[in-house]
């Protein structure tokens, strides 16, 4: 007698998972919130998001609960994130399953930032916090976007995948001229201190194109890049392209505007070819360093002389 050949789904059980639980982040919602909601224990909802296999009514109802369309919630078109913490979220899940990254992130991803970066990133979202807003609910969110964050940086280093990180020419003067700040209110000896702390991360740059780690390739695009930020994911589980138009550079945005991702194959061709042709002229190696190098001079001449003008004043 011939075997019967097993069933296989062709949903991302899995995929399905953890778009669920970087939906309710986003939504700000715990898994107990959700429970009690759909009337489910706890334990149930964890299942969910490991993947275990549920009914379709029981998925409507929690697309419903978290305001997505069902298609969005099974990944068969586009996953739309309406603020940065379901997608930072959603992130870090595809980022631990990828084996080749690439980047465009103004002024530059996460990823390749020093240490510090975070620490000052914090206070710059605080800073860029709208005035009148809930402070309670908004330091949630930047605490628990840090964690995020931190903990995408923790993996990358340890595991350290291969990314290739795009970065515009444009993108760096501004975050040069500005500084790591929140916004442009702040005490002269504040403000100084962020554009020193920009130029050493416009300087670490620098250093990683130098010194080329095995796993770390960067080109500096000398044009202008798109409005919205991406990075696509390639692994086992195939590609993916998030784009985003939320920010992590000077005058940060976390709030608004609304970010996708998506394997749709067209959308994902689409991002190759952009990335094959920017990478192409693209200054790489010693080059590019002496491109970013030859900047900071001259941003560090024209603060000086603003310095002394002050001083003469």
């Amino acid at each position: 007698m011939s075997k019967t050949t097993p069933f296989k789904s062709s949903i991302d059980f899995s995929g399905l998972g953890d778009a669920l639980r970087a939906y309710r982040i986003g939504a700000c919602l715990q898994a107990e919130d959700v429970a009690t909601k759909l009337g489910v224990s706890r334990a149930a909802v964890y299942r969910m998001e490991k993947g275990e296999i549920v009914k379709i009514e029981t998925l409507e109802r929690v697309a419903g609960l978290l305001d997505i369309s069902l298609a969005s919630l099974l990944g068969i078109q586009v996953e739309y994130y309406a603020n940065a913490l379901g997608l930072f979220e959603r992130m870090r899940q595809i980022e631990q399953r990828a084996s080749q990254i690439f980047v465009h992130f103004e002024p530059v991803s996460l990823l390749l930032t020093s240490d510090e970066y975070l620490d000052f990133l914090h206070d710059m979202l605080l800073e860029a916090s709208p005035r009148g807003s809930d402070d309670t609910a908004g330091n949630r969110e930047i605490e628990k976007i840090t964690e995020i964050l931190a903990e995408r940086r923790r993996f990358f280093n340890s595991r350290q995948p291969q990314i290739v990180g795009l970065i515009g020419m444009r993108g760096l003067e501004r975050f040069l001229q500005i500084g790591m700040v929140g916004h442009v209110f702040l005490p002269d000896r504040v403000r100084r201190h962020r554009i020193e702390m920009a130029r050493r991360e416009v300087g670490r740059i620098a250093d990683l194109m130098t010194n080329e780690p095995l796993n770390i390739r960067i080109g500096i695009i000398d044009d202008a890049m798109p409005a919205s930020t991406f990075e696509l994911f390639s692994g086992a589980n195939g590609k993916a392209v998030a784009v985003s138009p939320f920010r992590l550079g000077e005058l940060p945005n976390i709030r608004n505007g609304i970010a996708t991702v998506t394997r749709v194959p067209e959308a994902v061709d689409h991002y190759e070819k952009l990335i094959s042709r920017l990478w192409d002229s693209a200054y790489k190696g010693e080059r590019g360093a002496e491109l970013l190098k030859d900047m900071l001079r001259r941003f560090a001449t024209a603060h000086d002389n603003t310095d002394v003008h002050r001083a003469a004043s």
